[in-house]
């Protein structure tokens, strides 16, 4: 029984981490593409309302963007997985020993003797067949599968939070200076966070994520500015 809660708290936090995956992927893209976009207008035009509309219509076309290319690559995984698992039904089926094969030399990979291996592979095809196989195949929890719509609504709404903050600063902040230097440590912060985080889900290195996704930021303006200053 402990054995099956573990297994089962271990799927859900890894759902969980790919939900927050999406949810940082579509951050990040949300802060690039936002402030790509009011940079570019309010360098060539000092007209608040246009750069408002500009920047408000590309964060939502990022965030629908983000939310449906989540999608679909999440619903290609399930479709992939559920594949899987109804092609290992039909091997058990017609072919047996193949199967208990392909298992036996999972545990001899590991260092087990073939004769241990071949015993344990026999048991664990005698009490569950079909989940044994598409985990030692694919890796593969039987019926726990990746939901497309968490991700989707993830990446929607992480996208949104991301180019908001930089929207709003462009936007709402009075005087030149004020308005772009805020702007700036905007994009700066909010790319700061979603480095951070992603260092963290992918047990890299803190302070390089947080640097380089700073630095991308404001080589996305600098790009942009010269952008919209050639018009």
């Amino acid at each position: 029984m402990d054995i099956k809660k573990t297994k089962k708290q271990k799927q859900t936090m890894q759902e969980k981490l790919n939900t927050l995956r999406a949810g940082v992927l579509g951050s990040n893209d949300g802060i690039l593409t936002v402030v790509g976009v009011l940079v570019s207008v309010a360098a060539a035009t000092t007209d608040k309302f246009t750069i408002f509309i500009a920047g408000l219509s590309d964060l939502l076309a990022c965030a629908f963007s983000m939310a449906c290319g989540e999608y679909a690559s999440v619903s290609t995984q399930k479709d992939t997985e559920t594949s899987a698992v109804d092609r290992e039904s039909q091997l058990l089926k017609a072919a047996y020993q193949d199967e208990l094969d392909a298992v036996t030399r999972h545990y001899m990979n590991k260092g087990v003797s073939k004769k241990t291996s071949t015993a344990i592979a026999k048991d664990l095809l005698d009490k569950k067949p079909l989940e044994t196989m598409v985990r030692v195949k694919y890796d593969i929890e039987l019926g726990h599968y990746l939901n497309p719509w968490d991700a989707a609504f993830a990446s929607l709404f992480a996208a949104a939070a991301g180019g908001l903050l930089p929207l709003m600063a462009m936007t709402f902040v009075p005087g030149t200076v004020a308005k772009w230097s805020m702007t700036i440590l905007a994009v700066a912060l909010t790319s700061a966070l979603t480095g951070f985080i992603s260092s963290k889900l992918g047990n890299g290195l803190v302070k390089l994520a947080v640097i380089r996704n700073i630095v991308i930021g404001l080589i996305t303006i600098t790009i942009h500015y010269g952008v919209g200053k050639l018009f």
